[in-house]
Order: structure tokens, then sequence, then C-alpha cells
């Protein structure tokens, strides 16, 4: 009763909202658009849930480590773990108390999900209204730059830092955020080394630097390029293939070379809007605020703002400065030492191989 009470007192005003959600939903499912294995819905699901199950672990982690006294194996302060100690057997003796540590939690995800559904969550990065503002999805057309014209993807290549987005698969605590794009021989598959470290110093002061991903994780995503229209790339990743459109390109001025982009993602069934991602991308991240504005200017002229291009809806991410070293002290050399650094590797391994094989298949 508890847990359903409190579940209802977060949920309840947002109900607008989640019927809403419920209505879009059914558009799709009477309109014949669902995908036979629910990928859509699931792909929703995971990352509406994703958020909120953060929240927990880094909040834990800025009391761990601002916790007082000696440490414990030079890493978990004494007091930490006696405070854990006490409220871990406080929980194994007392059903009522685990009973409300479970509805409060479980409450709280409930409501951090239900604001995210009614736009009081992060605009930037946990907005997950379903066609929020206007329905459904541009085509490229109504979005693409004249910057495009004669636009080839081989100079794409390489190394782009993503100052902002606007986004909700991506985290707002994560720093660093890079994509290192990589083509197939005959220019028409690409890999995307998506690369991240987190959590960032502005949101975890304390703990940033103990994370296991401190030194960054790498997610690989893979995509075929319309040779007829090199602008658009059909890209697959999270279970999902997706239309990644290339509205905007900036170049140097003697060299040609690709200096600035701007991507435009978004997902539609049965005419509904599940999802819509924008990336601001640069070669560097020198005058971060200066890119970032004349980049706005250029998303807003190619209509973007209805889906979140605005300064208002984009996240900026946070960059170390060039030539930072990796981050190196006791927790970094215990996630070493347990091997969870190599795991990282093997994972990643596996998933850049299974994407090459997808690069080199033959049509």
């Amino acid at each position: 009763t508890a847990l359903a009470l409190a579940c209802a007192a977060l949920a309840l005003p947002h109900a607008g909202a989640w019927a809403e959600w419920a209505g879009a939903w059914r558009r799709v499912l009477d309109g014949g658009a669902m995908d036979a294995d629910w990928a859509p819905l699931k792909f929703w699901a995971f990352f509406a849930a994703m958020h909120p199950l953060l929240q927990p672990a880094l909040w834990i982690s800025e009391v761990l480590h601002a916790s007082p006294g000696p440490l414990l194996g030079g890493l978990v302060p004494a007091s930490f773990a006696l405070l854990n100690g006490a409220a871990l057997a406080l929980l194994a003796r007392s059903e009522r108390a685990r009973g409300a540590l479970n509805a409060l939690l479980f409450a709280s995800f409930v409501g951090y999900i239900s604001a995210g559904l009614d736009g009081a969550g992060s605009p930037s990065a946990y907005n997950l209204a379903l066609d929020d503002g206007i329905r459904g999805c541009p085509a490229y057309e109504d979005v693409v730059q004249p910057s495009m014209a004669d636009f080839d993807v081989r100079k794409y290549q390489g190394r782009w830092y993503e100052l902002g987005f606007h986004d909700w698969t991506q985290f707002s605590e994560v720093y660093g955020t890079t994509l290192d794009i990589e083509l197939s021989a005959d220019g028409q598959r690409w890999v995307d080394d998506f690369a991240v470290k987190g959590p960032a110093p502005l949101v975890a002061p304390r703990s940033w630097d103990k994370s296991p991903v401190a030194n960054g994780a790498h997610y690989f995503l893979y995509g075929k390029v319309d040779v007829s229209k090199p602008g658009i790339l059909q890209e697959s990743g999270f279970g999902l293939t997706f239309p990644n459109f290339i509205v905007d390109v900036q170049r140097d001025a003697r060299t040609g070379a690709y200096t600035q982009a701007i991507q435009f993602q978004c997902l539609e069934r049965g005419g509904v809007r599940i999802f819509e991602g924008i990336n601001f991308l640069s070669r560097t991240t020198d005058d971060q605020p200066a890119q970032m504005a004349a980049m706005h200017a250029r998303a807003s002229a190619a209509g973007m703002d209805a889906y979140g291009s605005s300064a208002e809806q984009m996240h900026v991410v946070q960059h170390a400065p060039s030539g930072a070293p990796p981050v190196d002290n006791a927790w970094q050399r215990m996630w070493e030492a347990v091997g969870l650094p190599r795991l990282l590797a093997l994972a990643e391994g596996a998933m850049h191989t299974q994407a090459e094989d997808i690069l080199n298949k033959v049509q």
C-alpha cells in the first residue's frame, strides 16, 4: 500500500503526460508500424530507466568520498564502512525499514521518469515526451544546409569532439565525449567509435577520478552511407537502425578540411517521433562557447530549434584540457588489479570486430 501511494503521489501530477505517451504508442500500434520485436519501445524503456538508475550510484559515490576518517586499504573511509554496516544491519532486522526504503526508491524511480515525460526533466538529456512540440521527423531536404553541397564523406573521417548535444540516449553526467569515424574501403559503410569518460568533475567533484571509466569507455555504432545522398547515414545501434543526417559542415578556408559539423538523428514509427538527437561536433575543443554559438545559429537557420537545437535545450559537454594525462590514483590501480580495464577492452574489441565485419560485408 505504501509503495502504491508513494508512486501515485509522484506520478499523478504527470498523469496527462502519461496519457499522451500511451496514446502515442497506441497510434504506432494501430497503424501497424511497431517492429515485430517491439525494438522502439524497448529502446525507449531502456534509456528512460538508465537515467534514474544512475543517480543513486552517483550520490553514493559522492558520499563515500566525502566521508571523513582514515582510509581502509587506502580506498574506503572507515566512517563510510561503519555507517554502511549499521544501515545494512538495520535493514536486515527490520522488515518495515526494508519496505520503506524499497517504496522510496521505486517511487523516486517512477517520479523521475514521470518528470522526463512531462518536460520537467533536463530539456537536453532527459525529455522523454514523444512528438514533443511537433509531430514526426523532417525529411533531409527540410534541414540540410547549403554548406553540404559537394559533401565528401571521406573527409568526415577521423576524430570529432562533441561540444554539445540534445539526446536522451546520452548522459549529461559524462564528459570528454569523442566520435572517431572510420569508413570502409568502398566508402559505403562506417564505424563510429563513440567514447565517453565519467562522471564529469562538475557533476561529481569528489568521486569523478575514482570511477572505473574515468579514463574512458567505448561503444561502437555502425552504418551505411547513401551513395546518392552521402549526408544521410543509416546508423545501427541499441537494437535499431535510424537515419543520421549530417546537416551542416564548416571547412578550413585553406585546406578544405571539415572543421565543424551538425548531426541530427530522428526515429519515428507510424508518424510518431520516438527519439531525436542533435550533436554539435568540432575537430577541436578550443573556444567552445564561440563554436557553440555559431552552431546554434546555423542549427536554428536549419529549422532545428523545434527539435531541440536551441541553447536552452542543448547540453554543453565538458572536456579536459588538451594533453591532460590519464587519471592515475589508488582507485584506478585497484580497477587495474581486478582486471576491469582488460574486461572493458575485450568487450570493446568484440564490438569493434563486429562493426568491422559489417563494414567489410559484401553488398
